[in-house]
């Protein structure tokens, strides 16, 4: 029992097969997926994806590396897509992206304070991807949390120990992706025994980062579970435990999803 919390099954690498993607990865134990907005241009088409699939859930937002191509965006905009659709669980993904360059820092940072505003008015989390940009996220959800508290999640986790304990001292999530089993990954490792098993996701980001033993290949749903099996190693837990306990987080975390019925909470 297994979610991928993160992928983006609106990209042209899975346009000719994703129903047969789809099914793999159901085989595998994955029994929810989150598809996730990078433009707002393009996000009618993730909200189609979601749509045709029960198990399908779907963000709306504007990825850092497309702040500027894409624009100023109002938060009012975001809510207005987000809080009256089921489908949509989550705002973003958004965040900082220094590595790249490929939108201007203001216009990142100007975004994803929009971002954090939507997060706030409609409850849902705010889906953040950071690299390179530590010092500048941080500073921007210490300004927005200043406004009001909200739900969010640090995805595809590779950030400092000081990150992951900004985040958590926010109450945020952190979501483990197929990084977390490249063999140059070691300092990442030693970050991820620190979180608590509580506020961890997983996710494949498919159709990038493919894990260990996929490494090379296209990502897709289907490989969460390797990702999965390497957590639970590093955490120390079985699979299945691992599995339990990053489901929960996932239907705690995004709550408007809907859980099937026969994958009731651990306990319940």
């Amino acid at each position: 029992m297994l979610v991928d919390s993160h992928c983006h099954l609106d990209f042209p690498d899975f346009a000719e097969e994703l129903d047969a993607v789809l099914d793999a990865a159901r085989a595998s134990g994955v029994i929810a997926f989150q598809t996730i907005s990078t433009r707002l241009s393009t996000y009618e088409r993730v909200r189609a994806v979601a749509e045709a699939h029960d198990d399908v859930w779907c963000s709306v937002g504007i990825h850092p590396h497309e702040a500027g191509p894409e624009g100023p965006v109002a938060a009012e905009t975001l809510i207005g897509l987000a809080a009256p659709d089921a489908k949509v669980i989550g705002i973003g993904e958004t965040g900082l992206d220094y590595y790249y360059g490929k939108s201007p820092r203001e216009d990142q940072i100007r975004t994803f304070e929009a971002h954090c505003e939507a997060a706030r008015a409609t409850g849902l989390p705010v889906i953040i991807h950071t690299r390179d940009a530590d010092d500048d996220t941080i500073d921007v959800l210490t300004r927005q949390m200043g406004k009001g508290a909200f739900p969010g999640l640090i995805h595809c986790f590779t950030g400092t120990d000081r990150l992951a304990d900004a985040a958590l001292e926010m109450g945020m999530s952190i979501s483990i992706s197929g990084i977390i089993t490249f063999r140059n990954a070691e300092e990442l490792r030693q970050t991820v025994k620190r979180v608590p098993l509580d506020r961890l996701l997983v996710e494949t980001d498919a159709p990038y980062l493919a894990p260990v033993p996929k490494r090379g290949k296209r990502n897709e749903p289907a490989f969460v579970a390797h990702t999965a099996a390497f957590l639970a190693g590093l955490k120390d837990v079985t699979a299945d435990e691992l599995g339990v306990v990053t489901t929960d987080n996932f239907y705690r975390l995004f709550s408007k999803a809907v859980r099937p019925a026969a994958t009731g909470a651990a306990g319940a």
